[in-house]
């Protein structure tokens, strides 16, 4: 397709010398012919075929010729002989054959799509050569030619293949007739095999095909190799890898149809002038595809419709829905600009309040100029006509103008096309039905009922819902007011009394809630609104309001009195345990007690409770100077919070202070004390450091229990017990504890603590007990100064209590 237009010439004959090419065949054999007698023959058959090319070219070209001469006549004002001489003479002038120059003729006179292609092409051929090239020209006006005698659209394939789109390279054509409900029917093909013409003669709207894509985007569809798609398509099986355009085929900007124009090798990317040809050819076969009686003048809006348009018109005014007949109004160059409101029916309803004089005969966009913007009706308009594909859509904004203001209604909308026309269909929303029904949901979700009750006549109104609340087919008697109280639960009677007496009484807005027995057996909870009718003199003319169930509200509101009751007691008991476990474990362990002199040593003690007193726990620590003179210390951590924790606490604390007095050493003390855990107790666990210090010898005997070692201070150096072996009290019912025995000097100071000094979220124990050792290592004045530091400046924050006590030698 890239390279030089090809030469106007014979092209392939129609079917019918094959026909013929058959009948001889057969003769010969069936009179014994050999085969060289066949030879013969066959060189016959293709010698008749060139003639038969050759005479139809020269037709087509006598044809040409003919309307040129025809032009020359009419703008010289001469004969037909003179007009031959003229263009033999011009022809002869400007080195053209008389075909060139008769398609030249033609093209100036026409001015049509097909003219400007050629104009383009012959402006190209002689800005690249010496002189032009209208083969194009030719071959574009040679097939108008064909398509003009030929007699359906199967024709039209075939003259358009053989005369246009052969020299191009391509094998196939296919003209697809879209359907009103953008299906697609093959109306005529040429290249292809009688099976897949067969295969694909209908393609229903749901098929995706590319006429279809071309038909939707109302543009040219170019595929460079189908084997790069899945998309199905005609002739796909013969040719996988071939190439194709489609192009949407209409005139005065309606698709009749698609032109599909196949290759059987890939194609590469086409000039704009070999598209615009391709274009010009879709043109002329739209005109194949319209219907008879739709070839009307296009420069008339304003004629007389044809029948279908009368038929339409006779149908718009027998529709219930406001219906607008649409005609379309074509420019000078046959594209579509607008729409002529040919007919509105008698229900018709002008969104601006005019009268149907006023829009009836006015153009569209005159009428409605606000449809014109992106994505408007007029698009909607356009792409129905242009398709043939109904539009249907609900809540359309629809605005006209009255004296420059614009007046804006809500519409549900429905365009169809029928021939050459359009019947726009508009229901235009009722505001007030639109409340009204907004009303009644807002009654059915809110399960309301009104009623209106007229004390003179005694005439009741009840509503639909009202005759639901009470349980009641809609056919029986509505209950009067006075009737109420025997509705009613027995014990709701006095507050109905009261409500119907400040109501019909004193004349006054009232409300009451009751309970309402209805004949079922159900019971509902309601609430009654009502309001008096005065007459003009003041006396009572009637009495309206509304019925409310609110038993799901009531409900609820005694499921949450009956939850925050629950609460409230829980709350208490909670708020009871954390006090006397606080109380408890203040008792024990005061948060800041005197420091405790023994024999050899001075004690300091820090208690510091967990942030909130929800989480008291059983963080423990002891001092008693026993029978032997020797003291007993120890640190422990109960697990948990709460009152079970605090208790735990008391019952290991004093165990073990029990146990001390028979001057068993710590580890034994340890041994007994994980048996009381185990065995005397339900699912306790704890850790602890138990130590006896010799004053004598200030030798201090430790053990521990899953806890942290102590901290030995000397000088400016602190350093920590060995980690020795020790598991946490309570887990097994028989563990093996490790007696460590530590030798310490005048002025040493032994740090013993719960985890709640040392513990952070971030940071492991060992890291945080190295910085622990790096704050007590400081110089302190006294004892209780390095407590208070210690406790002041650790990093821990998980917000536990924490237990510290302080041993310093003297």
């Amino acid at each position: 397709m890239s390279g030089p237009e090809p030469e106007a010439g014979p092209q392939e004959g129609s079917g019918s010398v094959g026909a013929e090419t058959a009948d001889l065949v057969a003769a010969r054999r069936a009179a014994g012919g050999d085969r060289g007698d066949v030879g013969r023959l066959a060189a016959t058959v293709e010698r008749l075929r060139r003639e038969v090319r050759a005479a139809q070219s020269a037709a087509d070209g006598r044809s040409l010729i003919e309307m040129a001469k025809g032009v020359l006549v009419g703008r010289l004002g001469c004969g037909p002989t003179e007009a031959a001489r003229q263009l033999a003479s011009l022809a002869g002038q400007s080195g053209t054959s008389v075909l060139q120059l008769s398609v030249e003729i033609i093209n100036q006179a026409a001015r049509d799509r097909v003219s400007d292609v050629a104009a383009e092409f012959l402006e190209r051929t002689a800005a690249e050569s010496d002189g032009p090239d209208g083969a194009a020209a030719v071959r574009l006006r040679a097939a108008e030619s064909g398509l003009l005698s030929a007699t359906d659209a199967q024709a039209v394939a075939v003259a358009l293949l053989e005369n246009a789109l052969a020299p191009l390279g391509a094998l196939g054509v296919a003209i697809w007739l879209a359907g009103s409900d953008a299906s697609l029917t093959l109306a005529g093909q040429a290249g292809f095999t009688e099976e897949e013409a067969r295969r694909w003669h209908y393609a229903p709207p749901e098929v995706a095909t590319y006429a279809r894509l071309a038909l939707t985007e109302r543009g040219p569809v170019f595929v460079s190799r189908l084997s790069d798609s899945a998309m199905p398509s005609i002739g796909r099986r013969e040719h996988p890898h071939g190439g194709r355009i489609a192009v949407p085929a209409g005139t005065g900007g309606r698709i009749h149809g698609v032109l599909e124009v196949v290759w059987p090798q890939p194609l590469a990317p086409q000039p704009p002038r070999i598209v615009r040809q391709i274009e010009a050819l879709a043109e002329l076969c739209a005109h194949t595809l319209e219907e008879p009686a739709e070839r009307v003048s296009p420069s008339a809006p304003g004629a007389p419709p044809h029948a279908a348009v009368a038929e339409l018109t006779t149908l718009a005014d027998q529709l219930h829905d406001p219906a607008l007949l649409l005609t379309p109004i074509l420019g000078p160059g046959g594209g579509l600009t607008d729409f002529r409101i040919h007919h509105v029916n008698d229900r018709f309803t002008d969104p601006a309040g005019r009268f149907r004089s006023a829009v009836r005969g006015s153009s569209f966009l005159e009428a409605y100029p606000l449809a014109a913007e992106g994505d408007g009706l007029l698009e909607k308009l356009e792409r129905v006509y242009a398709t043939g594909e109904a539009f249907r859509t609900r809540r359309m904004a629809l605005t006209a103008f009255i004296d420059d203001v614009p007046i804006t209604a809500v519409a549900d909308v429905s365009i169809t096309r029928h021939g050459a026309a359009l019947l726009l269909i508009w229901r235009i929303e009722d505001e007030t039905a639109r409340l009204a029904s907004l009303l009644q949901h807002a009654q059915r979700l809110g399960r309301i009922g009104g009623f209106e009750e007229n004390v003179t006549t005694g005439e009741i109104t009840w509503n639909g819902q009202l005759f639901s609340l009470y349980g009641r087919s809609a056919t029986s008697s509505p209950v009067p007011l006075e009737d109420l109280p025997g509705h009613a639960h027995p014990d709701d009677v006095t507050s109905i009394s009261r409500f119907l007496r400040t109501l019909m009484h004193y004349q006054r807005d009232a409300t009451v809630a009751f309970r309402l027995q209805r004949p079922d057996g159900v019971t509902r909870h309601i609430r009654i609104v009502a309001e008096p009718v005065l007459e003009e003199d003041g006396s009572l003319y009637a009495v309206r309001g509304a019925y409310q169930d609110i038993s799901a509200q009531h409900w609820t509101e005694v499921a949450l009195a009956a939850t925050r009751d629950q609460l409230a007691y829980s709350e208490a008991e909670s708020a009871e345990r954390s006090r006397l476990a606080l109380q408890l474990q203040h008792a024990i362990m005061p948060p800041a007690p005197a420091p405790l002199e023994a024999p050899g040593i001075r004690i300091g003690v820090r208690y510091r409770p967990a942030e909130s007193e929800a989480l008291v726990g059983g963080d423990w620590y002891d001092s008693v100077v026993l029978p032997n003179g020797q003291v007993l210390l120890c640190v422990g951590d109960v697990a948990g919070h709460g009152i079970e924790a605090a208790t735990g606490m008391v019952v290991l604390r004093n165990a073990l202070r029990g146990l001390a007095v028979t001057g068993a050493g710590p580890a034994q003390l340890l041994t007994w004390l994980n048996a009381v855990a185990h065995h005397l107790t339900s699912d306790l666990t704890a850790t602890a450091v138990c130590g006896i210090f010799d004053p004598d010898r200030r030798v201090l005997r430790w053990a521990r229990a899953g806890h942290l070692p102590p901290i030995l201070v000397r000088g400016a150096r602190a350093t920590a017990f060995p980690l020795s072996k020790g598991l946490l009290l309570g887990a097994i019912a028989n563990a093996e504890y490790v007696e460590e025995e530590v030798q310490l000097e005048a002025e040493d100071t032994v740090m013993m603590y719960t985890d709640g000094l040392v513990e952070r979220r971030d940071t492991s124990v060992m890291e945080s007990l190295t910085q622990l050792m790096e704050l007590a290592g400081r110089d302190a004045v006294t004892l209780e100064s390095r407590l208070d530091r210690l406790l002041t400046y650790s990093r821990s924050d998980t917000d536990d209590d924490t237990c510290l006590v302080g041993v310093q030698v003297r």
